[in-house]
């Protein structure tokens, strides 16, 4: 970490992104929990080894074997088929909290996901940056399942 934030504003952090899927909510909500567990991976298309239990309280993390890994968050709510809420540190290892949500919306014909994370917390500029590039490559990995153009894992 480069030094303490000089304002409040230094400590949050604000994204909204939206996608729009050819595909039913049930069959795009199926396709986001396979993404977020066994299929999240990195833009370099190397599997982050995650585990999602998808009930209210249940861990979403990483896990390396052999009792290693790493905390991501736990699930603060779910109402399948239209929301999935987490909180916790996600990918940081210094003081810093997430809420992520994905809400999902039967439109035009097809399902819109509107993801939001919000953090608090010190935020290495690394992470501020690439947050936006890493959470939009999740959402094409989900969209790309739930309309049948990637292959099942």
């Amino acid at each position: 970490m480069a030094g303490l934030p000089k304002s409040v504003d230094e400590m949050m952090m604000n994204l909204t992104l939206e996608t729009q899927v050819k595909a039913t909510v049930e069959k795009t909500f199926a396709a986001l929990l396979e993404q977020l567990g066994p299929g999240f991976e990195t833009q370099e298309g190397k599997s982050m080894q995650m585990k999602l239990e998808a009930w209210p309280g249940g861990r979403w993390y990483r896990d390396l074997g052999e009792g290693n890994g790493h905390y991501w968050a736990t699930v603060q709510a779910i109402k399948r088929p239209t929301l999935i809420e987490f909180s916790g540190p996600l990918f940081a290892s210094y003081p810093f909290v997430s809420n992520v949500q994905y809400r999902l919306e039967e439109k035009n014909g097809g399902t819109l996901i509107t993801m939001r994370h919000t953090a608090m917390g010190f935020i290495e500029d690394q992470h501020r940056e690439g947050v936006s590039k890493g959470w939009g490559h999740s959402l094409e990995l989900v969209k790309k399942a739930a309309e049948g153009k990637a292959a099942a894992r």
